[in-house]
Parts: C-alpha cells; structure tokens; sequence
C-alpha cells in the first residue's frame, strides 16, 4: 500500500511538472488524445480525481457514492471544464489532488478492502482506486504533449500498464495472437502466448522491445514512423495496436 501511494504521489507531481512547462494560451492547442484539446485533458484529470475521491468515500462511509452520474454527466463535465479559466483549470488540478490523497491518507485500514464500483461498472476493492489514479496521472503527463515522454514513467508502471492493456484486449477479443515481450531489465517480462492446439497460432505475431517502448506502441502512443525501428515484429508486419480503453 505505501508504495501504491507513493507512485501515485510521484505521478501527480509529474502531471504537474508537465502541466507547469505550458502557458495559458497552449493549452487551447491538441493533446496527444485524439478530438481533445489540453484543456479537455486537464479537466478530465482534474474531474478524474474528484471521482475517485467519491469511491474512497463511498468505502469510508458505507453510502454509495459512484464515480459519476452516467456517462454522458462525465462527458458533459468534462466539455464545461474545457471552458474554464486557465487559473481555475490549473486550481482544480492542484485542490482535486490534495482532496483525494488526504481521503486516501485518512482511510481506515479496514475499509481498503470493501468494493466499490468503477465508472466501467467493475467491482473492485477500493485500494484499486490507487493503481486507478497512478495510470491516469503518469500516462496523461505524457499527452499534454509538454516534454513528458513514456520512457520517463517508472518500468513497473510500465509494465503493469502494459498488463492490463494486454487483458482488456484479451477479454475482448481484440488481441488474438499478439504476444508482447520486453527486453530491458533483470527480469523480462512477457503477455501472451501462442498455443499449438489452436488454428490461429500460425498467426501470432510477438511484438519485442523496451517497456517504454512496448507501453508506448500498446496504449497507442508511440509514432507510426517507429513502430519498425524500435520494436522487434516475429510473425508479422508491424501495424497498430487494438484499442484498449
């Protein structure tokens, strides 16, 4: 849990360090998130962390308290932050933050445990709001296009980001025969596997190189032009990743 936390804190400083290189006028320009602009982005985290903060209240207290009212009640907050002043887009950064880790810091121990429900309609236990926020603060930093880059973010992050890229894919079908491989670190680490049993395994494709740049290409954040240059393509030509979110 301390360490969930401090990747967490370590994430929200790096969203803001990133936030911090732009000026008010750049942040009407486009994030790295397709139909956004940064000022969509900095509300979106800003809101992310408000409803976040209604999870680990809903775990404090018991009283059901969602992530959001529907989707389109998170869509429509997100378009009026947009709107906002930049001080008040850059505040609501800064007060949302400091809300949600105060929540987390005065939660019981005992109530870490109890299950509350994601905006996805998941059912988690509430310490999963940890790993929730720290992918959200960490990836985004990376789409606010200010200089924050993927091979910045901590390799377990990384790795775990790309974990969970690899299961969305895998539940929905999206990812059949896409092995991922990384090369860096004592430890490699790999998703996926091909399986002789099946018809489709003389089609997997295993998809190798640094976390970074695994992570990168999976989330769909790393440019076309490097897709063959910096990763490693058995089985197949290099081509984008499935969605995952």
């Amino acid at each position: 849990m301390v360490n969930d936390l401090g990747l967490v804190r370590l994430g929200t400083a790096f969203f803001r360090r990133a936030l911090d290189q732009l000026d008010d006028a750049e942040l009407d320009a486009p994030s790295l998130l397709s139909g956004w602009s940064r000022r969509h982005l900095v509300a979106h985290v800003g809101y992310n962390a408000r409803a976040v903060a209604r999870l680990v209240s809903w775990a404090d207290t018991g009283a059901e308290n969602p992530m959001y009212a529907s989707p389109r009640a998170r869509a429509e907050e997100i378009d009026f932050g947009a709107t906002l002043a930049p001080a008040a887009l850059r505040h609501l950064i800064e007060h949302s933050a400091i809300d949600l880790d105060v929540r987390w810091r005065d939660l019981p121990a005992n109530r870490w445990s109890f299950v509350v429900r994601t905006a996805q309609g998941r059912q988690v236990p509430v310490a999963q709001t940890l790993w929730m926020r720290t992918r959200e603060v960490w990836l985004h930093a990376v789409d606010l296009r200010s200089g924050a880059q993927v091979e910045q973010v901590p390799v377990p992050v990384l790795r775990r980001l790309v974990g969970d890229v690899h299961a969305a894919w895998t539940t929905r079908g999206t990812g059949t025969g896409l092995v991922l491989q990384t090369t860096d670190g004592p430890v490699p680490a790999a998703w996926g596997a091909a399986d002789p049993g099946r018809p489709d395994s003389l089609d997997t494709v295993t998809v190798t190189g640094s976390t970074p740049d695994l992570a990168a290409w999976a989330t769909g954040r790393m440019d076309p032009a490097r897709w063959e240059k910096y990763l490693d393509w058995s089985g197949g030509a290099p081509r984008p990743a499935p969605h995952w979110i």
